[in-house]
């Protein structure tokens, strides 16, 4: 018999990423492509490859967000 698939609920994901809950719920707000692979009730319930997107978007946004400053510094020692 097949094991039912492991799915988890945003505030699971929050914990398994180490990341509050606000930044979670934001990206699945932000990018559409996300979608819960089900619902209990009014739960969503997403798939690893949902915890996937959603760690890389994490990463992508906490990427440019680190970049900026550094962009900024380069171009002010450039133009002296």
């Amino acid at each position: 018999m097949p094991h039912p698939p492991n799915l988890l609920t945003v505030g699971r994901i929050a914990a398994e990423l180490t990341m509050p809950l606000h930044r979670i719920t934001y990206v699945l707000a932000t990018r559409k492509h996300i979608q819960p692979a089900a619902y209990a009730g009014i739960l969503r319930l997403f798939d690893r490859r949902a915890v996937a997107l959603i760690r890389y978007e994490l990463n992508l946004i906490d990427a440019r967000r680190c970049r900026k400053p550094e962009i900024l510094e380069s171009e002010a020692s450039h133009g002296d």
